[in-house]
């Protein structure tokens, strides 16, 4: 009789992999800056620094010496459930 390990494709090495979080792909992500951020939520710039510090906004991301901006793919998670987004780490 056969392993049934050698007939799941989710067997021991794979199982690891599959709890994994793996940081998402930002290579075709675009960077949305400050006014577009504001236009797309409807936030105000301090609602949006006072949601973000608490962990309920994406975090923004320094592009210059006196720029930052978010990813566009974060802003639409939030716009698609504001009250139940959390920040991750990444």
């Amino acid at each position: 009789m056969e392993s049934d390990v050698s007939q799941n494709p989710v067997g021991p090495a794979n199982a690891v992999d599959a709890d994994r979080v793996y940081p998402k792909d930002r290579r075709t992500d675009r960077l949305l800056r400050k006014p577009d951020v504001t236009a797309r939520t409807g936030l105000s710039v301090s609602a949006i620094y006072r949601l973000e510090t608490a962990g309920r906004f994406p975090r923004r991301r320094r592009i210059g010496l006196r720029s930052v901006a978010w990813y566009e793919s974060d802003i639409e998670e939030f716009i698609a459930d504001p009250l139940g987004y959390r920040s991750g780490t990444g």
